[in-house]
């Protein structure tokens, strides 16, 4: 798994390494049940502190990512077989409202909207 974190962005580095365990989960080299490196492990690899990365496991936990098993490690859960929860679909639908209505009013299309997220997703990808 590879997670690259830029200290000087604007985006907090706990999220980061959330966003980079994510990214590994859609690009396939996560799979359900795998398990990640310790907090401490994780933490010396990227060079971060270890409440960082504890955090960023707990919030994967949070969002149904992944499962803390005690004394076993942090594992990819499957993706939920009965869906997504409405709950959490109106969550990332709060979420990125604001980020659309940004987009609107500064001139973007719907076209280019759905230009740009086709863009992104493939780019998560790796394709």
């Amino acid at each position: 798994m590879f997670i690259q974190i830029e200290p000087q962005s604007d985006v907090p580095i706990y999220a980061q390494v959330r966003n980079g365990i994510m990214e590994g989960i859609v690009r396939g080299e996560l799979l359900p049940g795998d398990v990640l490196p310790s907090v401490r492990a994780l933490a010396a690899d990227l060079g971060v502190n270890m409440h960082t990365v504890n955090k960023s496991y707990h919030e994967l936990e949070s969002k149904g990512v992944i499962r803390i098993v005690p004394k076993s490690g942090a594992v990819i859960c499957p993706p939920s077989v009965d869906g997504i929860a409405s709950s959490r679909i109106d969550q990332i639908s709060g979420e990125l409202r604001p980020i659309l209505v940004e987009s609107i009013v500064l001139g973007m299309t719907e076209g280019d909207i759905q230009t740009l997220v086709k863009s992104i997703i493939s780019n998560v990808k790796g394709e």
